[in-house]
């Protein structure tokens, strides 16, 4: 009775049922499991090891991380117990935490496939040097040095990468502390040629025809008036300067409004390439980024051209492209 009391207590905690829900899906790390849940490190730790002591929760070493999984023999042990659980766990599927749960496991292992663990889906292969931040260098030894500006640089990471090919980068962001971590990051690195901005990437702090290339990675769903941030990237454009897009495309997860801040939940294809052509910008190539099955994040990328002659004038989107900031049907 008192082995069936202090289970019953352990299994009546909603991060930990979380927890066990994830688990058997996919076998996770700490790191991993507190960017799904949106738990402190320390908590996810202590539920992981409540559940991994009670005989629920298996954990493995590799590659000097610790992977965490249901233990097959302890549930078998608990076999009814278990059952019941997890017809509850699959009940609660449209759950919204657990639709949310199951968004960001999803983007968890799109992250992985991208650092090439594995290589066309198939586990044990390895090739030791493969990486997708090797090859985007690379392809920085492909570019001119040109001047660019990163709109919306968050804590730095695509910015310092662009100031080792680029001449100057101007990074503009909002928050104070952000930028401060953007600066520690890049004294880090060695990087000296990023001048820090705080500022709104609707009213950017530069000045006209300033830059050969803008930025705008995973920014314009984070402001209320994408269109004006677009304008404005065209205004401190040079003449024949082109400007970057990386976004979501149009999705359903709600959840990221409240814990991310998302003002828009994301941006269909014929939506963004309409915003382009408002802002002024021409010859818009737009295509998918990255896309995982059965991920409701696909990234978009699109990039296109400040003309060589200032136009007269903005064009308006129609009527049947507006902007809504609902979740799509």
């Amino acid at each position: 009775m008192k082995s069936l009391s202090t289970l019953c207590r352990l299994l009546g905690d909603e991060a930990r049922l979380r927890l066990l829900r994830v688990l058997a899906k996919e076998q996770l790390n700490v790191k991993e499991l507190t960017a799904i849940l949106g738990i402190a490190q320390s908590g996810v730790s202590r539920h992981l090891g409540l559940l991994r002591d009670s005989g629920l929760v298996d954990e493995r070493r590799e590659a000097g991380f610790a992977y965490y999984g249901l233990r097959v023999d302890g549930v078998a042990e608990r076999a009814g117990i278990w059952e019941a659980l997890r017809r509850e766990l699959e009940a609660a599927n449209e759950d919204p935490i657990a639709r949310a749960d199951e968004a960001r496991l999803r983007e968890v292992l799109r992250l992985r496939k991208e650092e090439f663990k594995t290589h066309g889906g198939e586990a044990g292969q390895f090739v030791p040097g493969r990486s997708w931040a090797a090859w985007a260098r690379a392809l920085g030894h492909l570019l001119p040095a040109v001047v660019v500006a990163d709109l919306g640089c968050g804590e730095g990471y695509l910015t310092v990468e662009a100031a080792r090919w680029a001449r100057r980068v101007i990074a503009v962001d909002r928050s104070k502390v952000v930028l401060q971590r953007a600066r520690a990051l890049a004294r880090k690195r060695g990087v000296s040629n990023v001048a820090w901005r705080q500022g709104e990437i609707e009213h950017v702090p530069i000045d006209d025809s300033d830059v050969d290339v803008v930025l705008l990675s995973q920014a314009l769903h984070h402001v209320p008036d994408p269109a004006r941030a677009l304008r404005e990237a065209h205004r401190i454009l040079k003449p024949g300067g082109r400007v970057l897009v990386l976004e979501l495309r149009e999705h359903d997860q709600t959840w990221v409004k409240e814990r991310l801040g998302d003002q828009w939940l994301g941006f269909r294809d014929e939506a963004l390439r309409a915003l382009l052509a408002a802002g002024g910008f021409v010859d818009t190539r737009l295509q998918v980024g990255a896309r995982l099955k059965g991920d409701p994040f696909t990234v978009l990328i699109a990039s296109a051209t400040k003309p060589g002659a200032t136009r007269s004038g903005r064009a308006r989107l129609p009527p049947s492209l507006k902007l809504r900031r609902t979740s799509p049907p």
